[in-house]
C-alpha cells in the first residue's frame, strides 16, 4: 500500500468544500472589475456560496474551461495595498488559464503563489506590470 502523501488531507478538504458548495460566478471571463475598470477578468471568477474568507465574502474561485468541479490548484495572494492575504481555488483550469491567473495576481502590489497538480510544488511568479 503506497504511503499517504502529507498534503492529501488538505486536498480532500478543498474537494469537499467545492463539492458541498454552490459556485457563483459574479465576474465572467472578459468582464471588468467593479471598482477598477482597467482590470479585465481573463477567466471566470466568483466564490463558493455560504463560505467565508478573510475579506468577509465567500471563498474566491477561478473556474476554467476544463472538468467542472475538478480542483486542480490554489493560489495564495498577498496584497500590499490592502495589507491582506487570501486563497483562491482554481477549478478546471488548464495551463494557459493558470498562467493568465498568475499574471492577474502578480501585478503592482499584489503577488501570488500557486500550488498545483495536487502535489506540493510551489513556485513564486513575480512580475511587475
Amino acid at each position: 500500500m503506497p504511503a499517504k502523501k502529507p498534503d492529501e488531507p488538505f486536498w480532500k478538504a478543498v474537494d469537499s468544500l467545492v463539492q458541498e458548495s454552490e459556485i457563483v460566478i459574479d465576474r465572467p471571463k472578459g468582464s471588468y472589475h467593479p471598482r477598477y475598470p482597467e482590470i479585465v477578468y481573463p477567466v471566470d471568477y466568483g466564490y463558493l456560496k455560504n463560505t467565508s474568507s478573510m475579506n468577509g465574502g465567500g471563498i474566491d474561485i477561478w473556474r476554467g474551461a476544463g472538468v467542472p468541479g475538478q480542483v486542480d490548484a490554489i493560489i495564495c495572494t498577498v496584497d500590499l495595498y490592502k495589507k491582506d492575504s487570501e486563497i483562491k481555488i482554481l477549478i478546471g483550469c488548464n495551463s494557459a488559464e493558470k498562467k493568465l491567473i498568475m499574471d492577474f495576481h502578480n501585478r503592482g502590489l499584489m503577488k501570488g503563489l500557486l500550488t498545483t497538480d495536487r502535489e506540493i510544488k510551489y513556485f513564486l511568479y513575480l512580475f511587475s506590470v
